[in-house]
Protein backbone atom coordinates (compact mmCIF):
# COMPACT_ATOMS: atom_id res chain seq x y z
CA UNK A 1 0.00 0.00 0.00
CA UNK A 2 1.29 3.39 -1.05
CA UNK A 3 0.37 6.70 -1.56
CA UNK A 4 1.47 7.53 -5.21
CA UNK A 5 -0.74 10.59 -6.36
CA UNK A 6 1.63 12.18 -8.96
CA UNK A 7 3.02 15.75 -9.03
CA UNK A 8 4.40 16.25 -5.01
CA UNK A 9 2.71 13.28 -3.48
CA UNK A 10 5.17 10.19 -4.99
CA UNK A 11 6.65 7.91 -3.05
CA UNK A 12 8.65 6.26 -5.66
CA UNK A 13 10.30 9.03 -7.62
CA UNK A 14 12.65 9.98 -10.16
CA UNK A 15 15.08 8.86 -11.13
CA UNK A 16 14.54 5.56 -10.61
CA UNK A 17 11.15 5.82 -11.33
CA UNK A 18 9.06 8.16 -13.30
CA UNK A 19 7.13 11.08 -12.63
CA UNK A 20 3.81 11.29 -12.74
CA UNK A 21 1.50 14.96 -13.32
CA UNK A 22 -0.09 16.28 -10.29
CA UNK A 23 -3.88 15.48 -10.36
CA UNK A 24 -5.16 19.08 -11.17
CA UNK A 25 -3.41 18.63 -14.84
CA UNK A 26 -6.65 16.56 -15.39
CA UNK A 27 -9.01 19.07 -13.99
CA UNK A 28 -6.99 22.07 -16.07
CA UNK A 29 -7.29 19.79 -19.53
CA UNK A 30 -11.00 19.35 -18.72
CA UNK A 31 -12.01 22.48 -18.99
CA UNK A 32 -10.27 22.00 -22.62
CA UNK A 33 -11.57 18.69 -23.27
CA UNK A 34 -13.62 16.82 -20.63
CA UNK A 35 -13.84 13.45 -22.88
CA UNK A 36 -10.04 13.65 -23.74
CA UNK A 37 -9.19 14.87 -20.14
CA UNK A 38 -11.32 11.30 -18.74
CA UNK A 39 -9.24 9.10 -20.89
CA UNK A 40 -5.91 10.66 -19.93
CA UNK A 41 -6.96 10.48 -16.12
CA UNK A 42 -7.41 6.63 -16.83
CA UNK A 43 -4.67 6.27 -18.64
CA UNK A 44 -2.19 7.81 -15.81
CA UNK A 45 -4.37 5.75 -13.47
CA UNK A 46 -3.28 2.43 -15.80
CA UNK A 47 -0.01 3.76 -15.75
CA UNK A 48 0.44 4.44 -12.12
CA UNK A 49 -1.31 0.87 -11.44
CA UNK A 50 1.31 -0.65 -13.72
CA UNK A 51 4.28 1.05 -11.95
CA UNK A 52 2.69 -0.38 -8.47
CA UNK A 53 1.86 -3.11 -9.24
CA UNK A 54 5.23 -3.96 -11.09
CA UNK A 55 7.15 -3.88 -7.64
CA UNK A 56 4.15 -5.81 -6.00
CA UNK A 57 2.60 -2.81 -4.40
CA UNK A 58 -1.32 -3.59 -4.73
CA UNK A 59 -2.84 -0.82 -3.27
CA UNK A 60 -2.76 3.16 -3.91
CA UNK A 61 -4.29 5.33 -2.25
CA UNK A 62 -5.54 7.42 -4.48
CA UNK A 63 -8.18 9.34 -6.07
CA UNK A 64 -8.55 12.21 -3.56
CA UNK A 65 -11.74 13.39 -3.92
CA UNK A 66 -11.27 16.86 -1.92
CA UNK A 67 -12.80 19.28 -3.10
CA UNK A 68 -10.77 22.84 -2.25
CA UNK A 69 -12.03 26.07 -1.39
CA UNK A 70 -9.89 28.93 -1.81
CA UNK A 71 -9.47 29.92 1.44
CA UNK A 72 -7.87 26.84 2.34
CA UNK A 73 -3.97 25.70 3.14
CA UNK A 74 -2.73 24.99 -0.09
CA UNK A 75 -0.01 23.36 0.85
CA UNK A 76 -2.10 20.01 2.05
CA UNK A 77 -4.45 19.67 -1.15
CA UNK A 78 -3.82 22.51 -3.49
CA UNK A 79 -2.49 20.86 -7.14
CA UNK A 80 -3.28 17.49 -5.68
CA UNK A 81 -7.18 17.83 -6.08
CA UNK A 82 -8.34 17.28 -9.64
CA UNK A 83 -10.73 20.07 -9.67
CA UNK A 84 -13.20 22.69 -7.55
CA UNK A 85 -16.29 21.34 -8.32
CA UNK A 86 -17.56 18.42 -7.53
CA UNK A 87 -18.68 16.78 -10.31
CA UNK A 88 -15.59 17.33 -12.61
CA UNK A 89 -13.56 15.45 -9.12
CA UNK A 90 -16.14 12.58 -9.91
CA UNK A 91 -15.40 12.30 -13.54
CA UNK A 92 -11.94 12.55 -13.07
CA UNK A 93 -11.29 10.58 -9.84
CA UNK A 94 -13.86 7.54 -11.26
CA UNK A 95 -11.56 7.17 -14.80
CA UNK A 96 -8.25 7.13 -12.24
CA UNK A 97 -9.64 4.36 -9.65
CA UNK A 98 -10.90 2.51 -12.76
CA UNK A 99 -7.36 2.87 -14.35
CA UNK A 100 -5.61 2.11 -11.26
CA UNK A 101 -7.65 -1.09 -10.75
CA UNK A 102 -6.81 -2.62 -14.46
CA UNK A 103 -2.92 -1.63 -13.88
CA UNK A 104 -3.27 -3.97 -10.77
CA UNK A 105 -3.08 -1.18 -7.81
CA UNK A 106 -6.67 -0.60 -6.01
CA UNK A 107 -7.56 2.38 -5.58
CA UNK A 108 -8.59 4.07 -2.05
CA UNK A 109 -10.83 7.68 -1.84
CA UNK A 110 -9.77 10.04 0.35
CA UNK A 111 -9.58 12.15 2.56
CA UNK A 112 -13.66 10.91 3.85
CA UNK A 113 -15.49 12.87 4.71
CA UNK A 114 -13.62 16.17 3.03
CA UNK A 115 -10.21 17.78 3.35
CA UNK A 116 -10.86 20.74 1.07
CA UNK A 117 -12.13 23.11 3.54
CA UNK A 118 -8.59 22.87 6.27
CA UNK A 119 -7.05 25.78 7.24
CA UNK A 120 -4.01 23.54 8.34
CA UNK A 121 -1.91 20.73 7.14
CA UNK A 122 -3.05 18.32 9.26
CA UNK A 123 0.19 16.61 9.03
CA UNK A 124 1.49 19.60 11.86
CA UNK A 125 -1.64 20.62 13.71
CA UNK A 126 -5.09 19.71 13.55
CA UNK A 127 -7.34 21.33 11.46
CA UNK A 128 -10.60 22.68 12.32
CA UNK A 129 -14.09 23.42 9.71
CA UNK A 130 -16.56 25.67 11.02
CA UNK A 131 -19.05 24.98 8.20
CA UNK A 132 -22.53 24.76 8.36
CA UNK A 133 -23.75 21.02 7.75
CA UNK A 134 -25.70 22.24 4.56
CA UNK A 135 -22.39 23.33 2.71
CA UNK A 136 -20.53 20.39 3.67
CA UNK A 137 -23.81 18.01 2.45
CA UNK A 138 -23.41 19.80 -1.03
CA UNK A 139 -19.98 20.55 -1.75
CA UNK A 140 -17.94 18.53 0.24
CA UNK A 141 -19.22 15.38 0.75
CA UNK A 142 -20.77 15.38 -2.68
CA UNK A 143 -18.03 13.70 -4.51
CA UNK A 144 -18.06 10.64 -1.86
CA UNK A 145 -21.49 10.28 -2.00
CA UNK A 146 -21.18 9.53 -6.06
CA UNK A 147 -18.34 7.15 -5.29
CA UNK A 148 -19.75 5.29 -2.57
CA UNK A 149 -19.55 2.27 -4.06
CA UNK A 150 -15.48 2.37 -3.73
CA UNK A 151 -14.25 -1.07 -1.89
CA UNK A 152 -12.05 1.17 0.52
CA UNK A 153 -11.66 4.85 1.45
CA UNK A 154 -9.50 6.70 4.01
CA UNK A 155 -10.74 9.00 6.76
CA UNK A 156 -9.66 12.91 7.12
CA UNK A 157 -8.11 14.12 10.66
CA UNK A 158 -10.79 16.95 10.43
CA UNK A 159 -12.84 18.74 13.42
CA UNK A 160 -16.23 19.22 11.59
CA UNK A 161 -17.61 21.54 14.23
CA UNK A 162 -21.34 20.87 12.55
CA UNK A 163 -21.42 17.48 13.60
CA UNK A 164 -18.63 16.81 16.47
CA UNK A 165 -16.58 19.83 17.96
CA UNK A 166 -14.45 17.42 19.79
CA UNK A 167 -12.90 14.85 17.93
CA UNK A 168 -10.97 14.96 14.79
CA UNK A 169 -13.32 12.23 11.92
CA UNK A 170 -10.91 9.75 12.09
CA UNK A 171 -12.08 9.74 15.80
CA UNK A 172 -15.00 10.08 16.06
CA UNK A 173 -18.45 7.94 15.82
CA UNK A 174 -20.41 10.49 14.50
CA UNK A 175 -18.22 11.55 11.51
CA UNK A 176 -18.10 7.70 10.60
CA UNK A 177 -21.31 6.60 11.41
CA UNK A 178 -23.39 9.45 10.87
CA UNK A 179 -21.77 11.26 8.00
CA UNK A 180 -19.24 8.22 6.05
CA UNK A 181 -21.28 5.15 6.40
CA UNK A 182 -24.62 7.24 7.02
CA UNK A 183 -25.15 10.46 5.21
CA UNK A 184 -22.53 9.50 2.19
CA UNK A 185 -23.64 5.70 2.16
CA UNK A 186 -20.05 4.41 2.21
CA UNK A 187 -19.80 0.67 3.14
CA UNK A 188 -16.51 0.08 1.98
CA UNK A 189 -13.20 -1.11 3.87
CA UNK A 190 -12.36 2.20 5.93
CA UNK A 191 -8.76 3.29 6.91
CA UNK A 192 -7.14 6.10 9.15
CA UNK A 193 -4.96 8.66 7.87
CA UNK A 194 -1.39 7.95 8.81
CA UNK A 195 -2.16 8.27 12.99
CA UNK A 196 1.47 9.58 13.53
CA UNK A 197 0.51 13.31 12.15
CA UNK A 198 0.55 15.83 14.04
CA UNK A 199 -3.42 16.61 13.74
CA UNK A 200 -3.51 13.88 16.71
CA UNK A 201 -1.99 13.96 19.75
CA UNK A 202 -1.69 10.99 22.78
CA UNK A 203 -0.09 7.55 23.01
CA UNK A 204 0.18 5.84 19.51
CA UNK A 205 -2.01 2.73 21.52
CA UNK A 206 -4.54 5.31 22.44
CA UNK A 207 -4.88 6.65 18.36
CA UNK A 208 -4.87 3.23 16.92
CA UNK A 209 -8.04 1.91 19.79
CA UNK A 210 -9.39 5.08 19.25
CA UNK A 211 -9.44 5.24 16.00
CA UNK A 212 -11.14 1.79 15.75
CA UNK A 213 -13.83 2.17 18.49
CA UNK A 214 -14.86 4.93 16.08
CA UNK A 215 -15.34 2.81 13.35
CA UNK A 216 -12.04 2.59 11.13
CA UNK A 217 -11.73 -1.32 10.39
CA UNK A 218 -8.13 -0.87 9.93
CA UNK A 219 -5.07 1.83 11.68
CA UNK A 220 -2.53 2.88 9.26
CA UNK A 221 0.83 3.17 11.34
CA UNK A 222 3.02 4.39 8.32
CA UNK A 223 5.92 6.71 9.49
CA UNK A 224 6.26 4.54 12.99
CA UNK A 225 9.70 3.74 14.20
CA UNK A 226 10.58 0.32 16.18
CA UNK A 227 8.89 1.73 19.37
CA UNK A 228 6.06 3.41 18.71
CA UNK A 229 4.74 0.39 16.08
CA UNK A 230 5.11 -1.38 19.62
CA UNK A 231 3.09 1.01 21.42
CA UNK A 232 0.29 0.74 19.09
CA UNK A 233 0.13 -3.36 18.58
CA UNK A 234 -1.29 -2.36 22.20
CA UNK A 235 -3.85 -0.37 20.91
CA UNK A 236 -4.83 -3.10 17.69
CA UNK A 237 -6.99 -5.77 17.56
CA UNK A 238 -7.34 -8.84 15.20
CA UNK A 239 -9.10 -7.69 11.63
CA UNK A 240 -12.31 -9.56 12.53
CA UNK A 241 -16.25 -9.48 11.85
CA UNK A 242 -17.53 -6.92 9.52
CA UNK A 243 -14.23 -5.06 9.22
CA UNK A 244 -12.68 -8.55 7.96
CA UNK A 245 -15.86 -8.87 5.55
CA UNK A 246 -14.99 -5.34 3.78
CA UNK A 247 -11.80 -6.16 3.52
CA UNK A 248 -12.40 -9.61 1.38
CA UNK A 249 -14.91 -7.54 -0.39
CA UNK A 250 -11.86 -5.38 -1.20
CA UNK A 251 -9.15 -7.58 -1.93
CA UNK A 252 -11.93 -8.78 -4.35
CA UNK A 253 -11.83 -6.90 -6.51
CA UNK A 254 -8.76 -7.22 -8.23
CA UNK A 255 -8.63 -8.01 -11.38
CA UNK A 256 -6.20 -9.33 -14.27
CA UNK A 257 -3.60 -6.62 -15.60
CA UNK A 258 -4.70 -4.78 -18.60
CA UNK A 259 -1.75 -5.40 -21.02
CA UNK A 260 -0.80 -2.39 -22.81
CA UNK A 261 2.53 -0.52 -23.97
CA UNK A 262 3.81 1.31 -21.01
CA UNK A 263 6.27 3.57 -23.20
CA UNK A 264 3.87 4.09 -25.68
CA UNK A 265 1.07 5.11 -23.42
CA UNK A 266 3.73 7.40 -21.43
CA UNK A 267 4.04 9.02 -24.85
CA UNK A 268 0.49 9.71 -25.29
CA UNK A 269 -0.43 10.50 -22.02
CA UNK A 270 1.89 13.42 -22.62
CA UNK A 271 0.05 14.15 -25.52
CA UNK A 272 -3.06 14.62 -23.97
CA UNK A 273 -1.34 16.61 -21.23
CA UNK A 274 0.65 19.10 -23.91
CA UNK A 275 -2.34 21.96 -23.81
CA UNK A 276 -1.87 22.30 -19.71
CA UNK A 277 1.78 20.95 -19.19
CA UNK A 278 5.42 20.23 -19.93
CA UNK A 279 5.86 16.55 -21.22
CA UNK A 280 5.47 14.62 -18.02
Amino acid sequence: MIDQEGGRVARMKPPTFPAHPAPALFGDLYRLDPKKAVEASRLNGWLLGRLLSGCGVNINCIPMLDVPQPDADPTVIGDRAYAKHPDVIVDLARAAADGSKAGGALPVVKHMPGHGRALCDSHHELPRVDARQEDLIAVDFAPFRQLRDARMGMTAHVVYEAYDADRPGTLSPVIIGDVIRGEIGFDGLLFTDDLKMKALGGPMDGRVSASLEAGCDIALCCNFDLAEKTAAMKGARPLEGRAAERAEAALAEAAATEDGDIDASYRRLNEFLKPVAPAV
